[in-house]
């Protein structure tokens, strides 16, 4: 048996990429395992929920989930590390506001498994078979977990005590959170762990960007050759630094990218889209109401990419549902 405090990792509905951040520490990876006992990661060690059951309540020092809400698995999952846990943090964008999973959002269930097993040119399935929560064959049965009509982030089903933001978070702001978590000097519980100031605020090309910025058209990066040292925005790129929370070091940036927006709105913006929205309009060179439309045209698509992350945590959370699954999900 070992004192050390211990901790639990979690992959809900996300891509992975916040579990390869944690062994982006390189050696610092060695500290953390030195310093913790990780007692749950099954992405990367052989551990069964039963082991999570066993647990004493609050046993655990830490929970860090990352991924959005999406199946009935996830949400057991959630709460059953939840109860285990001391503290619980919402690691990485998807948990935090729902990420790029939460643009399911923009449609539902029933229309997703029939893109996916009915309607996709590519797919041989004659029958229209598609996934069913039970299925007996032969004696046996498998089940399956169910999912939802719409994604939710982590604090939408319970409760969280710190965030930690980004896709994914950097290597630095994991090692410093853990390191707060062991020495006992925690921020205030509901806490961004980053800093909260707007990535202009610290983005190498600050002093490039222009007081004023009057744009008659937007550029998307493939089509033009980018300065590497001037403000994105001021070469017509949209670029979502003056919406978007600061901390993940301007990495898109300085690799002549333009932040897409994955660290969240700063705590004092409620809704990061309207935010990024309100910035972008300021930056029209016009009064004239079709030559907006015609600028704004060049962005294909306003909700992907002005909620590309933040999508389940917004003020529009998702797209309408109609009664039958309104209903359905309560």
């Amino acid at each position: 048996m070992t004192d050390k405090p211990k901790v639990a990792f979690y992959w809900c509905a996300s891509c992975g990429g916040c579990e390869e951040a944690v062994v982006d520490l390189a050696e610092k990876v060695l500290d953390v395992v030195a310093a913790v006992d990780i007692v749950f990661w099954p992405v990367a060690l052989d551990f069964k929920r039963k082991d999570v059951e066993a647990m004493a309540d609050g046993s655990l020092a830490a929970a860090f989930v990352n991924g959005a809400v999406r199946s009935t698995e996830q949400e057991e999952m959630v709460h059953l590390l939840r109860r285990k846990a001391q503290v619980l943090v919402a690691f990485g964008s998807c948990s935090h506001l729902g990420g790029v999973p939460g643009l399911a959002n923009l449609s539902d269930r029933a229309a997703m498994l029939a893109t996916a097993y009915r309607e996709s040119p590519s797919l041989v399935n004659p029958e229209g078979v598609v996934p069913q929560l039970s299925y007996a064959e032969n004696g046996h049965r498998v089940s399956l977990p169910g999912l939802y009509d719409t994604v939710r982030a982590l604090d939408q089903v319970t409760e969280v005590d710190y965030y930690l933001p980004g896709c994914a978070p950097t290597p630095a702001l994991i090692a410093n959170a853990v390191m707060a978590l062991l020495s006992g000097k925690l921020p205030p519980k509901g806490t961004v762990l980053a800093p909260d100031v707007a990535l202009c605020d610290e983005c190498p090309r600050q002093k490039t960007k222009p007081e004023k910025l009057a744009l008659s058209a937007f550029k998307r990066p493939s089509q033009v050759v980018l300065n590497e040292d001037e403000c994105l925005l001021a070469q017509g790129v949209l670029c979502l630094g003056p919406a978007t929370r600061a901390g993940c070091e301007a990495v898109c940036v300085k690799g002549n990218m333009p932040c897409t927006g994955c660290f969240g709105p700063t705590s004092r913006v409620k809704d990061q889209g309207a935010k990024a929205l309100s910035a972008i309009a300021a930056t029209v060179a016009s009064n004239d109401g079709a030559e907006i439309e015609q600028i704004l045209s060049a962005i294909p698509d306003p909700v992907g990419t002005l909620y590309r992350y933040s999508l389940p945590a917004s003020l529009l959370r998702r797209k309408h549902l109609v009664a039958g699954a309104a209903a359905r999900e309560g």
